[in-house]
C-alpha cells in the first residue's frame, strides 16, 4: 500500500524524495477555494472505500508560510499559493477519473480534454515543492511595504511620526523610513512591527 500523503515541505530533503511513482503521473485537481484540505480528505476517504490505494500516490496542497504581525506579535500562518488546487499523483483510467471528479468539494481536473486531463511534468511539481521549501525556510511577510509608501511609526522613539518608506529589507525585517524631524527629512531604520500603513 502506497503512502497517500506527501511529506510536509520541511521534511522534503531531496529532489529524489518526490520522484514519480512508477506508472503514475501528477494531475491538477480543481477544488472549491479554501476547501483544498477537505477535498484531499474526501478523495482519500473515497480511495479507501473503493480499495483503490494502489492507483494513487501522493497528494500535495501547495502552501507557504507567511509572517503576520498582529498586536505587535509575530505570528506565522500557512497560505495556499495555488488556491483551489490539489496535486494528485495517480494512475489515470476511467475508474480513478470518475472517483476523483465525483468527489465532494472537487469541481474537476485542470487541462486536457473533457474526459481525459493532461498530467503536469515532474519539473513543474519540483518547482512547486522548491517554492514551498523556500517559504518554510524564509517565511514571507503578509504586510508588504513599498518604496514611496506613506506610513506611521507606532512604536519606539519616533512614535506618531509619519514618513515615507525609502527602502525595505525583508531578510532583516527592517524598513528605512524618512521622517520629518524639526522640519528636516531624516532616514530612520525601523522593524516592520514598529510601523503601520496609513
Amino acid at each position: 500500500m502506497s503512502d497517500l500523503n506527501v511529506p510536509l515541505a520541511t521534511e522534503v530533503q531531496t529532489d529524489a524524495s518526490l520522484a514519480l511513482t512508477p506508472g503514475m503521473q501528477w494531475y491538477v485537481v480543481h477544488a472549491y477555494s479554501g476547501m483544498e484540505k477537505s477535498a484531499e480528505r474526501n478523495i482519500l476517504e473515497r480511495i479507501t472505500r473503493a480499495g483503490m490505494q494502489a492507483k494513487f500516490g501522493r497528494f500535495l496542497v501547495p502552501t507557504e508560510e507567511v509572517v503576520e504581525i498582529k498586536n505587535g506579535q509575530k505570528k506565522t500562518t500557512e497560505r495556499r499559493f495555488f488556491p483551489g488546487y490539489v496535486l494528485v499523483e495517480m494512475v489515470m483510467d476511467d475508474e480513478t477519473w470518475h472517483l476523483v471528479k465525483h468527489t465532494n468539494k472537487v469541481t474537476g481536473f485542470v487541462g486536457g480534454a473533457k474526459n481525459r486531463p493532461s498530467p503536469i511534468s515532474e519539473e513543474e511539481v519540483q518547482k512547486i515543492v522548491s517554492q514551498m521549501q523556500v517559504g518554510t525556510e524564509k517565511p514571507r511577510h503578509k504586510v508588504e511595504f513599498e518604496t514611496g509608501e506613506y506610513v506611521r511609526v507606532k512604536d519606539g522613539p519616533f512614535t506618531d511620526f509619519n514618513g515615507t518608506v525609502e527602502e525595505v529589507n525583508y531578510e532583516k525585517n527592517k524598513v528605512r523610513v524618512s521622517v520629518t524631524i524639526f522640519g528636516r527629512a531624516t532616514p530612520v531604520e525601523l522593524e516592520f512591527s514598529q510601523i503601520e500603513k496609513t
